[in-house]
Parts: C-alpha cells; structure tokens; sequence
C-alpha cells in the first residue's frame, strides 16, 4: 500500500494536460478517453463543479475516479449502493488506487480504522451511504483532513421527480457546508429529464456547475419488443442459445420472479431470484452468486440492479413492460457494459399496463409532502407509462424513440440494430381507417378511454354501449378491423399527435393537435406494418468484436482462446475471493484474442491493462496466449 501512495505523490500538477492521459493508461488501461469523459475531467481539473448525464456503460466512474488521483487529499463519493461500493473498491484495488468504503455493514472499529488510514494518507477515494453522512465520527473526520471533491452518484436520487427519489440525500447539501474550504462537487446520473437535472443543481446547490450530457446512444444494444401468446414460451425462445450466457430478467412483481426462476431451473438453467420478500442473507447470497458467475441468470424485481458493476451481462429482459422509459433504459443499460453486443428484449401484453396502473395508483410506500403533490406526482408517473406503451407498440426505430425521449435529434431515422428496423415491413394506407377513429373520438366527446372507442368502432354490444347510447352514434360498428388492429393504428396515431390521452387515473382518448390534418385536410397516413423478423446468422466459429473494443473493423476472435483466457481469469478471481470481470473484462479477453501480444510490452497496449495489472497479470497471461499459439497455430 505505501509503494502506491508514494507513486502517486510523484504525479505532477492536475493542470499539466499531459498527466491526465498518463494517469487515464497507467491506472485505467486505457490510451484515450470516451465520449464526454474527457471534458468533464477537464472541467473537474479546472475547479468546477459539474453535472454529468451518462447512460449506464458509459463510463462516468472514471470521470471523478482520474481527477481523485490528480488531486491532493480525499475525494468522498456519496453512494446509496453497497454493492457498488464493494465493486467500485476491489476495481479500483487491482488498479492500483488505494481506497475505502463507509456503509452499514461495517461495525465501529472497522470504521474508526478506515478513518485513520485515511488520516494517514493511505486512500484516494472513500465511498459512503447518504446516511452515514450525520455520522458524528465522520463528521469529525472530514474537519481533519484535505477533501478536494466531493462526488454524488445516482444524483437523480436527490429529486422527488426523478425515478428513485431518496430522502437521505436531502442531507448532501448541509453536509458539504460543514467542508471548510469548499470543494468542488460533482453529480453524476444514468438518466435524468430536464426537470430532475434542474432539482439536482438546485437542491445539491452546486456553484455555476458545467453540465455534460453525453449521447444515450449505445450502439451495441440490440433494442426489441416481442409479443408472445405465452410469456414463458416466448423467454425459452429466446434463452435457447444462451445457457452460458450472464443475463438478467426483470419482473413486475415478486410472485412472477419465483414462478420464472422455479420454471427456468426446471428447464436446466443455473438461474437465482432477487426481490425485497427473500431475506437480507438470501438477497446478498443470489447477488454473489450472479456476480461470481455460480448462476448465469438472476430473475428480479427492480430491486436488483443498482450498482451492479457486472460487465458481462449479454441479455437483459423484462418480462413484465416496465413504468417508464427512464427505468427501462437504466435497467437495459446493464446489459453489455463492456461494449460488446448485447440484447435487450421486452416481453409485451396489454396487463402489464394494468399491473402499472394498479402500482401507481395503489402507492409503493412512498411519502409525499400533501394530497395535491401525491396527485401531481402520480399523475407524471401515468403520463411516462404512457411513453412507454407508446415504444412498446411503436413500429418504428425503437433506439431513435429512446434518443428523442432523452431530448437527441438523431439525423437518421434507422438504426438497423433493433427489432423493428430489422423486421420485414410494409407501409400501409391507413388513411381512411384514422379518419373513421377520429370521427368516432369527436363523436364520443373525447370522454371515454381506448378500449370503449373501439368497442363502439367494432359494434360490440356491452353494457356500457347501451348505458352511454354509443351504439346511437353514426361511427357505431363502421370498423371490421380486429381488435389489436385497432390498437395498433391508434397507439400510431397518439405518437404522431393526432390523438392523445389524459393523465387521470382513468385516461381517456381525445383528439390531439395534429387532428385537424386528417379530419378537414384529409392528408394521406401511412403505417409501417411488420411482416417477419429477420433470423440473423451467427458464425459458430468466431465471433466479430465488438465495435468499440476491436483493433481493426472485420478482427476476428478464436472462441477456443478466449474460453482459455476466461478460465485463466476465473481461476486467478477465485484465489482472490472477488468477480471475473474485476480482473478484466470480457472486452479485455477479446483485445487480447485479437491482438496476441507475445510479451508483456505488447500486452500492455491491451485495452483495460494499467501499470498495476500489467505487472500481476501480463507474465500468465502472456504466457497462456503463447502456449495456445505454439499447440494451436493453424486456429488462430
């Protein structure tokens, strides 16, 4: 520990624009930086407080983690994960960083200990929960000691807006007043709406802060929605060639995460359950199991997932339709965090907007300042289930629906990597079918909900047809189209602005503000209609790189080398009590598939190799790499 303290008092001035790039290799493996990281760093070197936008993978701790090592004293990053903790420390460990954690699961002395290693300039980074913040020793501590940043992840926690709202980090902006001088603070989040990102600078009060949003465009992510009769079905078609891969399904409720894990351990797949109804002991022992790779599959509500660090997830999917696109591509985003591709399929059915409803409706525990903020704040969390419905049943480009939502204006329409750009299609004239919609919404007065508009279209004989005399309206029974059908152009007709719903607890169907078009100026509506799905082809032999992880655009990998290297990695993870993807991650393995470094000067240019994991991991892996080529020559 003191050989890497007293290495890293020889680093120069954090204003030397050369020191960040040699910090970013030595420490991080890394030769250049990604999208955005390198000029919120800049900003953090120059003394500013920032606020970071950064999808989920897209790299954000290694934007306060390098200027933690540039500066002198701590910095404290504010966490609400402990498992994240445990990650982001063991990471940082093999790294070479020395750092430490604070949270409920360590007793007094341990903490005390920490706190005087700390005193003592052993560590870099100290991570701790929002609620050890009013920690009287703490409190104490950092009125001892230099602390050059202060960091807030998960900063959308801070807002009664944002999708996890968290009273503890109300506690943030006192805390940091107490810090005398003041440092500079710094927020970071997955996913934030304009509104969260205003309550996120004014209530942590950060001082004229640069803001940094980089693009939620991940272009690994293969984007779907699938519409199976049978759920579990349709989740066996798509596990069927992944047994050995590491993938997360998410339910809506705990009921439905048993009855998955039980049916998918019945059908031979090493898969666990995670949900707040298992014990606190169960909870910590699937988590381990999933992050160890001792199953390959964890079934969870969305309890599970936040600071999972795990980079080799290649699926996540959501059984049940979640609440909203801000939880959904938090919780996609865990799938191919190392850049590799990955897919991220949603299970579609019309309950699983009832069962929404219900859970927003019904409360989830949550506290609220008054009866007329529990109104507003219910009725935002229907207008983004709504959002959500919408993409579920949209046919266009799902990842174009997901960047305009977050405020993008990609200039193409197609991203060809998602299931409706690479579903067979057709463009049908709907026009005539809108107008007989439209007509029967102006008819009903824009005061019934979806389903009652198209049992009045369909001349359904109901109860409540006769009750509101609907079957006495001229657009009575003039639509022979299904059902679905029917649901389908309307769901089209409400993203395009030509009808829209209310956000009350029993939404209606009215007319929108682009109506006018179709019902005076009679415009032509044209639907893209899916066919069939493209089946893509997958080379058994070797697998393409991921884009942003391969050497050159068509490198190949030898599957047989890389299972080599993966079980070298588990094996040297398992001597040190800590997951795979800690020693390296997938991308790594791969870059060195491509690249064969045949020594420890080659295996240093290997993405993801710093000093420190050079000098403990290049002579065995260099030397697996070159026992493989000498037995196997004509494979490579």
């Amino acid at each position: 520990m003191q050989k890497t303290k007293n290495k890293m008092d020889q680093i120069l001035s954090p204003h030397d624009p050369q020191q960040k790039l040699k910090v970013l290799k030595e420490y991080f493996g890394h030769s250049s930086f990604r999208s955005v990281q390198e000029e919120l760093v800049d900003a953090i070197l120059n003394g500013s407080d920032v606020l970071g936008i950064m999808p989920t993978g897209a790299g954000k701790s290694v934007c306060f983690q390098l200027p933690a090592v540039l500066f002198e004293g701590i910095t404290i990053v504010i966490s609400p994960l402990i498992s994240l903790m445990k990650d982001q420390i063991s990471a940082l460990a093999q790294n070479g960083i020395n750092s430490a954690y604070i949270n409920s699961t360590l007793t007094f002395d341990q903490i005390k200990k920490i706190l005087d290693n700390a005193r003592a300039g052993k560590y870099k980074l100290i991570y701790v929960a929002p609620e050890r913040l009013d920690y009287g020793g703490f409190l104490n501590f950092t009125k001892q000691i230099k602390i050059s940043m202060v960091t807030i992840d998960e900063a959308h926690c801070v807002s009664q807006w944002g999708q996890d709202f968290r009273p503890s980090y109300a506690k943030i902006p006192d805390f940091v007043k107490e810090i005398t001088p003041r440092p500079i603070v710094c927020a970071f989040t997955a996913t934030a709406t304009p509104r969260v990102r205003k309550d996120i600078v004014d209530i942590l009060q950060l001082n004229a802060p640069k803001i940094f949003v980089a693009s939620f465009d991940r272009q690994n992510l293969n984007f779907e929605v699938r519409r199976p009769d049978k759920k579990f079905n349709g989740l066996k078609e798509i596990l069927k060639d992944k047994k050995d891969k590491s993938g997360i399904i998410y339910c809506l409720t705990r009921k439905t995460v048993d009855a998955v894990t039980e049916k998918l351990i019945a059908e031979g797949y090493k898969a666990a359950s995670y949900h707040a109804g298992l014990s606190a002991q169960q909870r910590h022992k699937n988590q381990d199991d999933f992050i160890f790779d001792r199953v390959n599959i964890i079934a969870a509500t969305n309890a599970f997932g936040m600071g999972i660090d795990k980079s080799n997830v290649s699926f996540v999917i959501h059984y049940n339709m979640p609440k909203d696109i801000e939880s959904y591509y938090q919780e996609a985003g865990r799938a191919g965090r190392d850049g590799s591709p990955a897919d991220c399929i949603i299970l579609y059915s019309g309950q699983d907007i009832r069962t929404n409803l219900f859970l927003i409706n019904n409360g989830d525990g949550r506290q609220y300042q008054s009866s007329e903020h529990e109104i507003r704040l219910k009725a935002l969390e229907r207008e983004r289930l709504k959002e959500m419905d919408l993409y579920c049943n949209s046919r266009g480009c799902l990842r174009h629906f997901i960047l305009k939502y977050f405020g993008e204006n990609p200039d193409w329409t197609e991203c060809k990597n998602c299931g409706s750009c690479n579903a067979e299609s057709k463009s049908e004239d709907i026009s005539v079918l809108s107008q007989k919609i439209l007509s029967c919404v102006y008819r009903m007065n824009g005061s019934f909900g979806k389903n009652l508009v198209i049992d009045a279209l369909r001349g359904a004989k109901t109860d409540k047809i006769k009750n509101f005399h609907l079957d006495k309206l001229p657009t009575y029974n003039i639509c022979s189209e299904s059902k679905d059908k029917l649901k389908e152009v309307i769901n089209f007709l409400i993203m395009n602005k030509f009808l829209t719903t209310t956000n009350n607890e029993f939404p209606v169907l009215k007319l929108g503000e682009r109506a006018g078009e179709i019902l005076k100026q009679k415009i032509k509506v044209e639907m893209k209609t899916a066919l069939d799905v493209f089946v893509k082809e997958q080379n058994d032999e070797t697998d393409v790189l991921p884009s942003k992880t391969k050497p050159s655009k068509d490198a190949l990998i030898n599957k047989e080398l890389f299972a080599l290297l993966k079980q070298l990695r588990q094996n040297i993870a398992s001597q040190q009590n800590m997951p795979a993807y800690i020693v390296f991650h997938d991308s790594a393995l791969a870059d060195m598939c491509a690249k064969l470094p045949k020594n420890k000067r080659e295996f240093a240019k290997i993405s993801g190799v710093g000093a420190q994991k050079l000098e403990k991991y290049g002579d065995i892996f260099v030397k697996t790499i070159n026992e493989f080529l000498s037995n196997s020559p004509q494979r490579v």
